[in-house]
């Protein structure tokens, strides 16, 4: 989602969310009480009871529980969830008979239970040395992106969008990525690893933040996705072809900025800066990104409007204001049969309107937007509020949210393009409320002028793996490209033409990059109009070799490995799999005296030198290890990250290498220590 709101400039802490804690300020010495925020949600009566406003607010001063959901294709998912449930849940039960916890529990309502749950504060498991093993393996899966710790809360709003692998997919205000991570995965889920023919492109307006976005989404090795940087309320068109017309999408999830009550468990700062203003203050901007979006949903696709905030201003507030707007071109979809296990609360149908200094406001007020009000009784059953679905903290100990699903009409405009017929492209903020006032129909034009018109951009500090270089496509027939098309006999059904550097010659020098044929049509066609951030998963990297000088890289494998024959890979069994994954750069002679597998042996000796892959042998239902391996003159060597490396012998070996290696650093320090005592007896006998 975007940002939390925060006041700029002025002194002090007021007004201002995600502050750093003061020095020698523990979150634990937060007061987790707010008397205006409890004042206000009495007055909207989101709950029914003061009994029950009490439970609510116990449960948003408990800490969050840890949620989790595992990722990746059908077969993987299962092995990664068989491990958590017959390795690690085992583990947590006995824990959990000694002690007042409960063991790891499904989400669910989340699809095929591959999400968990664990009832106890993150830094508990972190730090507390029973939980060793569950900590252990959340780091691992998580930092090879086969889980994605994420609030359970926030699983919910693309879920609902149902994405499929060939929707075009917008995900307006992205950062940090969880979500934008759920609707990748969702495009790739299609069986044996088919390339998609829809995309998501991932937008977030904070330059910054979009890196972020890159560093979370990047492990997904997905080559349909673009991350760009602009305001979400002015998102520019889209063309797939030079001259064609501007698409629409299928899916566009817009996951507002807000003022975040919903995140009291883990934002703690926001007991103390919770102001009734704050969500006035976002109510506009919120409402022109909603708009913006629903101009650019085709006719019969899915939007889904969300935040992580309770307060009616920012919620039912903007999507009825939304629903006046578009009339008799949108719905409300009615959800109640898709997640059943999932508590809902319905949507609010009335609410009271205040200023910033909490006052009661009536219609025609000007401290506060007309939009703010709550509909009129005539109006209530044509906008269908309460099919808005509000998430209570109380009731499936999660944090706050609120979700609507909309939909828009079919007859209502052309399925995935854009009229372009007298609609021009707005430019500059000078133009901007002109063209508001002669065209706020125009499907095409942003409905008004953002609440905040954009700054110059100014020079921020970046990830040090951030590249700013351009998108550079190179010929298929491209010379260093036909080595490798040769060299790994890659069928002419394979995209070649969709290979791209990311440097100034535009020449191959260290990194190939593929993209999906769509994202190039998306990158090439908009290149002047569209921020692009990042796109594409390394292909080829450049590795000296007489034959061919550029090996696959592992991020690429799955893209790859259906349009290659078997003439490269070798098939090797899982005691052989354990020595390549424990030692770095093993001889063939150490293969050979450790005789796991003869088979193997003979066929990499007969092997040329260079890139090819090592497929394991896992029996029959087991999902496809397949990796890529450099063959030299005496040695061989797995080409995976040390991090995949870890969690491949703590899965399949229970291995952890990391305690290995602090064994191993502590046998050797005993080793120098007795050196060096035999040095100094030798010296004293002297």
């Amino acid at each position: 989602m975007g940002k939390h709101w925060r006041k700029k400039g002025g002194k002090g802490t007021k007004g201002r969310l995600g502050i750093r804690r003061q020095a020698g300020q523990g979150w634990d010495e937060i007061v987790k009480e707010n008397e205006q925020w409890e004042r206000y949600y009495k007055e909207q009566k989101i709950v029914e009871t003061d009994e029950e406003f009490a439970q609510m607010k116990k449960s948003f001063q408990d800490p969050l529980p840890v949620t989790f959901r595992i990722t990746g294709s059908r077969r993987h998912v299962k092995d990664i969830a068989d491990f958590f449930t017959s390795k690690i849940v085992p583990d947590m039960k006995k824990i959990a008979e000694n002690t007042d916890t409960k063991p790891p529990s499904v989400l669910t309502w989340y699809p095929q239970n591959l999400a968990y749950q664990i009832d106890l504060p993150k830094r508990v498991i972190k730090k507390d040395p029973a939980y060793a093993p569950v900590q252990g393996f959340l780091v691992a899966e998580n930092e090879v992106g086969n889980l994605s710790r994420q609030e359970a809360v926030s699983m919910i709003p693309p879920l609902f969008l149902d994405v499929k692998p060939s929707h075009y997919v917008l995900d307006m205000c992205a950062a940090p990525g969880s979500k934008t991570a759920q609707l990748i995965e969702a495009l790739n889920s299609s069986e044996n690893d088919e390339l998609p023919t829809g995309f998501v492109i991932a937008n977030d307006s904070d330059y910054r933040r979009s890196y972020m976005l890159v560093h979370q989404i990047k492990r997904l090795n997905s080559p349909n996705y673009v991350v760009v940087n602009h305001d979400a309320q002015m998102f520019p068109k889209v063309r797939l072809e030079k001259e064609g017309p501007y698409i629409k999408f299928d899916r566009i999830l817009c996951d507002v900025p807000c003022s975040g009550d919903g995140t009291f468990r883990k934002n703690f700062p926001i007991w103390n800066d919770w102001r009734v203003g704050n969500g006035i203050g976002l109510h506009r901007l919120q409402l022109n990104i909603l708009l913006r979006g629903i101009q650019l949903l085709r006719p019969g696709g899915r939007l889904v409007y969300s935040t992580c905030s309770l307060n009616p201003i920012e919620d039912e507030a903007v999507v009825a204001a939304a629903l006046r707007k578009f009339s008799d071109k949108i719905r409300t979809v009615d959800c109640k049969g898709e997640f059943p296990t999932l508590i809902r609360r319905k949507g609010l149908e009335s609410w009271k309107v205040f200023n910033k200094n909490f006052e009661l406001q009536e219609e025609g007020s000007e401290d506060v937007a007309e939009t703010m009000f709550p509909p009129k009784a005539e109006e209530l059953a044509d906008l269908h509020l309460e099919n808005c679905m509000r998430i209570y903290p109380q009731d499936q100990n999660t944090g706050g949210f609120f979700i609507t699903v909309i939909e828009k009409l079919e007859g209502s405009g052309n399925k995935r393009s854009l009229p372009e017929e007298g609609e021009e492209e707005r430019e500059g903020p000078s133009s901007k409320k002109q063209k508001v006032e002669e065209d706020e129909d125009s499907e095409d034009t942003p409905i008004s002028a953002p609440v905040v018109e954009e700054a110059p951009v100014k020079k921020q500090r970046l990830p040090l793996d951030a590249n700013e270089e351009p998108f550079s496509y190179i010929e298929s027939d491209q010379e260093e490209l036909v080595k490798c098309w040769n060299f790994y006999e890659i069928s002419d059904e394979f995209p070649k033409d969709c290979t791209m550097v990311r440097n100034a010659t535009g020449e191959p020098m260290r990194s190939i990059y593929f993209t999906a044929p769509v994202i190039k049509k998306i990158i090439q066609c908009n290149e002047e109009k569209l921020k692009l951030i990042y796109s594409g998963v390394k292909l080829f990297v450049s590795q000296k070799n007489v034959d061919c000088p550029w090996r696959i890289q592992n991020d690429s494998v799955a893209v790859v490995k259906n349009y290659m024959p078997k003439t490269r890979q070798l098939v090797g069994n899982m005691k052989l799999f354990k020595i390549l994954l424990e030692e770095s750069y093993p001889s063939v002679e150490l293969l050979k005296q450790a005789d796991v597998d003869p088979d193997f042996v003979e066929a990499i000796e007969k092997a040329p030198e260079g890139s090819c892959f090592l497929n394991i042998n896992r029996g029959a239902g087991d999902e496809e290890l397949l990796l890529p391996m450099w063959k030299g003159k005496v040695h061989l060597n797995l080409m995976v990250d040390k991090h995949e490396k870890a969690e491949l012998l703590y899965r399949f070996f229970g291995v952890n290498q990391a305690a290995l290696q602090k064994q191993k650093k502590v046998a050797e320090t005993e080793k120098d220590e007795e050196k060096a005592d035999e040095q100094d007896n030798s010296v004293a006998s002297a």
